[in-house]
């Protein structure tokens, strides 16, 4: 009977531990909450002082410390690491808040959190400044960006959208008060249109006016045409549209002038017209041409855009760019509409100079991370803004299907803009069957 009790008790550890395996690929969240956080916690707790010194962050304590701890303390004057304030786990990790002592910045860790993420054994490290002298270490204790899973808690509201997860587990939101203008680049089958379908989703629930302008005859756009106040297909009716948006720019212009404001939000609400999102996908389309007599209507066009983005954000109208490439090799205007777009999100690209368009002149040391990104992982790219920050994000997957349902289920909150008539797509393009081909036969070789 001893020897069952023990073989039984080897079957169940046995069993527990390959469940734990199971566990750590297949529900990675329960085994962090399980397993890795504690283990990580406790790792954190009991070499900390450690970690700290053997990676250069800590510095000499001040005179009168030095004093009190030799005369008093009669003990060794040891550097002093920062002072851990707060320690709050996560879902996903832990979230460290750090008082810096002083001689030490936020990009020593920064410079550091490679080697602390392997001394603590996370997936990553990243570090936050909070406020002067505070900065918070982000630990993720595994990789979120395998399966992204967004939290529940993540609804759009007023002009905010999530859109993507970033790699520390937080959310990643598509802020139109902060950040007005933006621009998505991204090769073929990157993610780039995920990362589009995504945002769309989210747009159709807010009381906001979404304007499509898809000159691939609207493949991209057509399919949420009950949702869009206006549509344009080609390169021509997209240079008409946005003559209608400088328009209208201008009599909002008018109306800020009327009441004494320079904002749209400082209107009283019944005087505030309705906020517009303007989406392009594949820009390059609006500035090649194909012989030089249209090269007076591309250009017209493009000098349009930019004062759009020069200028729309006090009026409410805002540009979401996307494309595979933009730079001055577009042509005359390319590169001044680049520089009005503040938010920047690079998925995978073909080549060094895409990478430097779109995160050069914000975050040149980013374009290490987005050479990096792997074929086999679309929707992973890096966002970031003016300010120089920057984070790996991923879109959770998406079918057109299900943001063509919610453009349905919200289609009653399309505001009717009568300017935008002209362009107000007729409804919803009903897709024709595909027709009966016979399977192809190959042919007979001939005898000779």
């Amino acid at each position: 009977m001893t020897d069952i009790a023990t073989w039984l008790e080897l079957g169940g550890a046995v069993a527990g531990a390959g469940g734990l395996g199971i566990a750590k690929y297949r529900a990675p969240r329960l085994y962090w909450s399980a397993v890795g956080l504690p283990v990580t916690w406790g790792r954190f707790t009991w070499s900390y002082r450690s970690t700290m010194d053997v990676c250069g962050l800590t510095v000499q304590p001040s005179g009168f410390r030095a004093f009190m701890t030799r005369n008093l303390g009669r003990r060794d004057v040891r550097p002093v690491p920062p002072k851990v304030r707060r320690v709050r786990p996560t879902s996903t990790g832990l979230r460290i808040t750090l008082r810096l002592p002083a001689g030490l910045e936020p990009a020593d860790l920064v410079a550091s959190s490679e080697r602390l993420r392997h001394a603590w054994g996370v997936h990553s490290v990243t570090v936050r400044e909070t406020k002067p002298g505070y900065v918070e270490l982000r630990m993720t204790g595994y990789d979120v960006l395998n399966r992204v899973r967004m939290p529940r808690k993540a609804i759009p509201r007023d002009l905010v959208v999530p859109v993507a997860l970033r790699e520390d587990g937080s959310v990643f939101e598509r802020d139109y008060r902060k950040i007005p203008m933006a621009l998505t680049l991204g090769a073929n089958s990157s993610g780039k249109s995920m990362y589009q379908r995504n945002l769309i989703k989210g747009l159709a629930k807010l009381p906001v006016g979404l304007i499509g302008i898809d000159c691939k005859r609207g493949v991209e756009h057509s399919r949420y045409a009950s949702r869009l106040s206006a549509l344009a297909t080609t390169p021509a009716i997209a240079g008409r549209l946005i003559d209608a948006l400088v328009t209208e720019m201008e009599d909002r212009f008018d109306l800020l002038a009327l009441y004494g404001v320079s904002d749209l939000w400082e209107l009283p609400e019944e005087l505030r017209p309705v906020p517009l999102i303007v989406l392009i996908d594949e820009v390059a389309e609006l500035f090649l041409v194909t012989s030089r007599k249209d090269e007076p209507a591309r250009d017209h066009t493009v000098m349009q855009l930019v004062r759009l983005g020069q200028m729309a954000r006090a009026i409410g109208i805002y540009l979401e760019v996307c494309g595979q490439r933009f730079g001055s090799d577009l042509g005359k205007g390319a590169t001044a509409l680049r520089a009005q777009l503040t938010g920047r999100v690079v998925h995978r690209v073909n080549d060094k100079q895409t990478a430097e368009m779109g995160l050069g002149d914000i975050a040149p040391e980013a374009m290490v991370s987005v050479l990096g990104i792997r074929a086999d992982r679309p929707g992973v790219a890096v966002a970031g803004d003016a300010s120089g920050y920057w984070s790996r994000i991923r879109t959770p997957e998406i079918a057109p299907a299900q943001v063509t349902a919610v453009c349905r289920e919200f289609a009653h909150l399309t505001p009717e803009l009568p300017f935008l008539a002209p362009f107000r797509p007729v409804g919803q393009i009903t897709v024709p069957p595909m027709p009966d081909v016979p399977p192809l036969v190959p042919a007979q070789a001939s005898g000779e």
